[in-house]
């Protein structure tokens, strides 16, 4: 197994510098001033098998913030690929901009800098990039997958991707409480977005006291409406009293500011990069006593939907079955980080890069 000596990801400095220090196999850079289109494809690990995830649109303010985004969401995905069980590499692309600048000759234009991969990146949809636009990705590319099911596509991976994070929480208070009950427990999920509304009708059904935010403040209202969880303002939410804190929405929101905030004895959720620094932060859970349930775990519901899309033998009963089996990984994990008296990222990460090395023996990169 690969000893665990991370080193931390560089926030400002040279390209090279970062790719070096997170192992990645490709940074590709894409621009077209016909259409406006700016964006970067991250490939991070190829062993085993073609690096596949989704696209993500989104107003950076300034380029070394998507790169910085687009290289730990391609190690992120290189990690969920591996744990899953997946026959996938990782990878990321995001697009730099606001939803406004898409349109069909933006859509293709992107499309073709991915076919031009040679099958090396296969995309999907993620942040303000939606199934339809998959569809004019794969006018120009056969490496896109996420299309509507009326295209012969598996549709929306989100509800899939809810459901791992859900099963994931239930491992958590497994272990944190003994039960795997929800039942009663005060949950704060933050982002009410695809994945967040899914995840909250499981915890209707469990009866679970529910809290929300988000920065949309009409969506908000509606899934209040629809739910019955009391809404809070974003600023306050790390301290509110809960059992569970289900981050939900963009990453980074566990660091300096809000750890010692939180009043929590889980930590849960869909959102990526949750940990701003996956070492220090890491580490501050485990000393707070918070059971961490690692995002790139517990969120590949999606991926392993696309994944059965991408290789053509999608059967969504299938699907679920595979996904339901991240209640025992995150499990097997929590007590390996418990035993061994490490954080549980630690300990993801190392069981994630045990595959891949082991593959690595007998598989080239793709």
């Amino acid at each position: 197994m690969l000893e665990i000596n991370e080193t931390r990801i560089v926030q400002e400095g040279s390209i090279f510098g970062q790719i070096t220090s997170m192992d990645h196999e490709q940074l590709v850079i894409c621009q077209d001033q016909a259409t406006g289109l700016k964006a970067l494809i991250a490939i991070h690990n190829t062993v085993l098998g073609p690096a596949l995830g989704g696209t993500r649109l989104w107003n950076y303010a300034n380029e070394q913030e998507a790169v910085r985004d687009v290289l730990r969401l391609s190690r992120g995905m290189s990690f969920k690929n591996a744990l899953a069980g997946l026959n996938l590499g990782g990878g990321k692309a995001v697009i730099i901009g606001t939803p406004s600048l898409k349109n069909e000759a933006f859509l293709r234009r992107f499309g073709r800098f991915i076919e031009s991969l040679g099958g090396r990146y296969v995309t999907a949809e993620d942040v303000n990039m939606k199934t339809s636009d998959m569809e004019y990705i794969a006018m120009e590319t056969r490496y896109v997958t996420g299309l509507p099911k009326n295209k012969g596509g598996a549709g929306d991976p989100s509800p899939v991707t809810a459901y791992g994070v859900y099963m994931g929480m239930k491992a958590a208070a497994k272990k944190a409480y003994g039960s795997d009950s929800l039942a009663g427990k005060k949950i704060a999920v933050q982002g009410v977005g695809q994945v967040g509304k899914y995840l909250l009708q499981y915890l209707v059904k469990e009866e679970a006291n529910l809290m929300i935010t988000d920065i949309f403040e009409d969506k908000l209202q509606e899934v209040a409406k629809e739910t019955g969880a009391t809404v809070v303002d974003s600023h306050v939410i790390y301290d509110m009293e809960m059992d569970i804190y289900a981050p939900c929405a963009l990453g980074a929101t566990l660091n300096d500011q809000t750890i010692d905030r939180l009043k929590c004895s889980i930590i849960a959720g869909g959102a990526n990069n949750q940990l701003e620094d996956e070492i220090k932060h890491g580490q501050l859970l485990l000393e707070k006593g918070i059971v961490y349930a690692p995002d790139f775990l517990i969120n590949a519901g999606g991926v392993i939907n696309v994944g059965a899309e991408f290789y053509g033998d999608y059967q969504e009963e299938t699907v679920y079955a595979e996904t339901e089996k991240i209640y025992d990984t995150c499990l097997s994990i929590l007590n390996a980080a418990a035993q061994q008296q490490i954080p549980a990222q630690q300990a993801a990460i190392a069981a994630a890069k045990s595959r891949i090395e082991s593959m690595g023996k007998v598989k080239l990169s793709y």
